[in-house]
């Protein structure tokens, strides 16, 4: 499930910094107190592992991982390497050594602690560790010998996960590969990333059966064209749903580890309340899109064609339904089947992405342990103390800037269209006035009218100021 502020960036023709839009994005970073820079204490431990980082006896250098990333990433969290095992498949999925150079306790971890994630801008990242390590020494950059955690999974014909084994080993990403790149070696009969193509369409159907639900929220780019903003979306290829059906298989496959011995930490979401799929099932019809009776809301979703302007409205309304989700550390009490994602529709764990998001350091921790019949090291095992609090602090910061930062750009982008009319759905009504979603472009909004939610209206933009960072409609 894509989240919007990892997809909203600029283009090589964004702005020069004097440029109001950038500093507004800047302002916003401010008012939330995010800043790049580490304590020189973080940034000492990090140049000392640089210099010199300690990598696992186990060998799996022969291994031909590849990564795949959005285009200028630097940050490398995964390898892949897929091969047919009779007529079934083996996954490896390598994942980052976050653990390898984070000494508990010390100046990184701490810093860590502090921040949760890595925070994503439209105009850049606040990250989560030194970049000298987390875009550098520790990232599964191609022909670098890297220190991870790799996961070897036994896949049947139908793409269900027979078996899977975890250790920390050497390895060496043959290349970096973009999406765009990706798609095209699949187009062309690559026979690696061919598998990738199955395995994700078998996980795909896997995911339908089990009624989970992915946004798949296309690419949003914002562009300048003269004087004026744009925003340029790109839909999702093929590839990127494939991809992330692995990561998500590993996921699963770690809460499996987890629940065996009631210990660690799960991604958890409640199913969304009824009243809220029926007040989304108005607003799709509103937005003018059918959807058939006793359609699961995800089925409905993976279907709607992502090319139609109406499709982003669907979505944006959409994320109203994956709303709950927080940490559960579990003990001897923990029941797993209240412990479920719902939106993945299975026990889930955060376990792939370690360089951006600190929970899953300990997560990749207490799995080797559990997959390998050892004891959980006591700091892991500690370090769950307050987990999920700090992600749930970090995870709100990160919402509020993503928020903050998108109105920002939708202001920009609708500031020089004051008084034009807009097609848009009711989402909520106050006695003050309403929230309002704009059908094209798809933005949330302020209106003065007492509409009923899920009621399809005409607005006037009244107000697009960027200094204030206020967008307001009136019913026309």
């Amino acid at each position: 499930m894509p989240a919007r502020h990892q997809r909203l960036t600029q283009t090589a023709e964004k702005a020069q910094p004097t440029d109001e839009l950038t500093a507004a994005l800047a302002a916003i970073r401010q008012e939330l107190e995010l800043t790049p820079e580490f304590p020189p204490e973080a940034e000492a431990e990090a140049a000392a592992f640089a210099a010199d980082p300690q990598l696992p006896e186990a060998d799996q250098t022969g291994i031909e991982l590849v990564t795949i990333d959005p285009r200028g990433s630097t940050d490398l969290d995964q390898a892949l390497h897929i091969e047919r095992a009779g007529d079934g498949f083996t996954v490896r999925y390598a994942i980052a050594d976050v653990p390898a150079f984070v000494s508990p306790g010390g100046a990184i971890d701490v810093e860590a602690r502090r921040r949760g994630q890595t925070m994503y801008a439209p105009d850049g990242r606040v990250p989560l560790h030194p970049p000298i390590v987390s875009e550098g020494a520790a990232s599964l950059l191609a022909e670098q010998e890297r220190a991870a955690y790799v996961w070897t999974m036994q896949l049947d014909a139908a793409g269900d996960v027979t078996g899977t084994a975890l250790e920390r080993a050497r390895v060496r990403s043959r290349e970096q590969l973009t999406y765009d790149e990706a798609q095209q070696r699949i187009d062309a009969g690559d026979a690696m990333l061919g598998l990738l193509k199955e395995v994700g369409e078998l996980r795909i159907a896997l995911e339908e059966a089990r009624e989970g639900a992915s946004l798949d929220m296309p690419e949003e780019q914002i562009a300048k064209e003269g004087e004026h903003y744009v925003i340029e979306r790109r839909v999702l290829l093929p590839v990127e749903r494939w991809n992330a059906q692995i990561s998500l298989m590993t996921g699963m496959e770690a809460a499996n580890l987890m629940l065996s011995v009631k210990r660690g930490i799960l991604r958890t979401m409640p199913q969304p309340p009824e009243g809220d799929v029926n007040r989304f099932r108005k607003e799709v019809r509103a937005i003018g899109e059918e959807w058939a009776a006793g359609e699961h809301y995800g089925a409905f979703l993976r279907r709607l064609d992502r090319e139609k302007p109406t499709t982003l409205a669907i979505l944006q309304a959409a994320r109203r339904l994956f709303r709950g989700a927080s940490y559960k550390v579990l003990d001897d009490s923990s029941d797993p089947a209240r412990l479920e994602q719902a939106a993945i529709g299975a026990a889930y764990a955060h376990t792939t992405a370690p360089l951006r998001r600190l929970v899953d350091r300990y997560v990749l921790v207490h799995c080797e342990a559990i997959a390998n019949g050892r004891e959980i090291p006591q700091w892991a095992a500690d370090g769950l103390q307050g987990l999920p609090e700090i992600m749930q602090s970090s995870g709100q910061l990160a919402g509020r800037l993503e928020r903050e930062s998108i109105d920002a750009v939708e202001i920009a982008v609708l500031r020089e269209r004051i008084g034009e009319q807009f097609d848009a759905v009711v989402v909520e009504t106050r006695k003050e006035g309403a929230t309002i979603q704009l059908i094209d472009p798809p933005t949330e909004a302020a209106c003065d009218t007492q509409a009923e939610p899920g009621e399809r209206i005409r607005v006037r933009l009244t107000e697009a100021d960027l200094a204030t960072r206020a967008l307001r409609f009136s019913q026309a």
